[in-house]
């Protein structure tokens, strides 16, 4: 999703992972506070656009199901935080999750009667959660992975 975000606008990408950058004052005492809509200029609008646009961008890009889980966020960092726990869980939830898919692919074989479309259906899908988990294999690591497991049929 992130390229496809970058590609509509980058700026959209910086405020996803860094957060809004809402208008403020600093008052004389050193205090920075929000800055009321009418004192906003240009600049001041186009910050709170992007964040806007950001929302919007990442509201339509989930599925309804995802939508509901952040569509009371106003802000896309919030959102983006969201949806990477929903996602891929947190940290301990990651490691059992490449725990289980690096056994998956170690103990890998072929079943009894199973054709090799099957086969490399499940192979694939392995392949595909290790992936997302950034860990990727070489394509003559993967190949020689599956000529191991077949059967003399």
């Amino acid at each position: 999703m992130n390229i496809f975000i970058q590609s509509v606008d980058y700026r959209l990408w910086k405020i996803i992972l860094k957060g809004p950058q809402f208008p403020t004052t600093t008052e004389a005492d050193g205090v920075v506070t929000l800055k009321g809509e009418a004192y906003w200029n240009e600049e001041d609008r186009k910050k709170v656009e992007l964040n806007a646009k950001a929302v919007n961008l990442l509201n339509f890009a989930v599925s309804f199901e995802k939508y509901r889980r952040v569509s009371r966020c106003t802000i896309a960092k919030k959102i983006w935080d969201k949806l990477q726990i929903t996602h891929e869980g947190t940290t301990q939830v990651k490691r059992s999750k490449i725990n289980m898919l690096n056994r998956e692919y170690e103990m890998f074989s072929m079943k009894e009667g199973e054709t090799i479309d099957e086969l490399f259906k499940r192979f694939n899908i392995i392949v595909t959660g290790l992936d997302a988990m950034r860990i990727t294999y070489s394509e003559s690591v993967l190949v020689r992975r599956i000529l191991r497991c077949l059967t003399k049929e």
